[in-house]
């Protein structure tokens, strides 16, 4: 099916709702972000639905909609939302993958660029730098535990440092609260002040996909679905490698 074809079977199914709109709940992490603001007025324009958003860390959301708040639809990484339909919080098989992210590395801009070829270098600019930021969210466990194995957490805890959840890690760089920092490419690539150095090193990285699924108390449940589908279409990919992230 040629892409145009795509796009027309699409818009046809999304304008194949029923005529009266719909409000359509979204609680969802701040991984997705970047492109989800870009494509939702899209999806609102073609539908005539109304998505209200509301965004939160990933541990919050995870332990929010476990204790029983109610979305239409959660974004999480696939883990999490494994997790809560195991739960039985959202419907099963459910699931539609919207993208993949790395973890990234920034530091302040102007300040001199370490070496990062490998996991060594990376630990020798953890040892030298003074204040090292990271999320609560998937990236920042996964930097703590790469610490711990790297056997450089006990020298480096306390000159840590995880922003509230509504501050980006590289906001905190920006405003020199940290000097090297770590959070999704998503998350890092459009912020000003800072230098994005890239991903982390190849034999370092660790990847995220993140997720839709479909709450098991869905309100609008057509409506859902069909922005599930518009976010995970083909369509959508572009917006998701300009955040800095691989489609599906």
């Amino acid at each position: 099916m040629s892409s145009h074809h795509a796009i027309f079977a699409l818009a046809a199914m999304v304008l194949a709702v029923p005529a009266h709109a719909a409000d359509i709940k979204v609680l969802a992490s701040p991984g997705v972000r970047e492109a989800y603001t870009e494509l939702v007025p899209q999806f609102e324009k073609a539908s005539g639905h109304h998505v209200i958003t509301i965004w939160d860390g990933v541990v919050n959301v995870t332990k929010r909609v476990a204790d029983g708040e109610i979305a239409d639809i959660v974004i999480l990484p696939a883990a999490q939302i494994d997790e809560l339909t195991r739960k039985g919080k959202l419907v099963a098989g459910s699931r539609i993958d919207l993208a993949k992210s790395g973890v990234g590395i920034a530091i302040k801009a102007g300040k001199p660029k370490p070496r990062l070829r490998n996991g060594d270098d990376l630990k020798d600019a953890l040892l030298k730098a003074n204040r090292i930021a990271f999320s609560t969210g998937p990236s920042g466990v996964y930097i703590q535990k790469l610490m711990q194995q790297m056997g450089i957490w006990d020298s480096v805890k306390d000159k840590t440092l995880i922003p509230p959840v509504e501050t980006p890690v590289g906001i905190a760089i920006a405003n020199g609260d940290a000097d090297i920092g770590f959070q999704q490419v998503s998350e890092l690539i459009h912020i000003k002040g800072i230098t994005f150095l890239g991903p982390l090193p190849a034999d370092v990285q660790e990847t995220t996909v993140f997720s839709a699924g479909l709450h098991k108390d869905v309100a609008a449940p057509t409506a859902a679905r069909a922005l599930m589908l518009f976010l995970g279409a083909p369509r959508a990919a572009d917006a998701f490698r300009k955040a800095g992230m691989e489609p599906g």
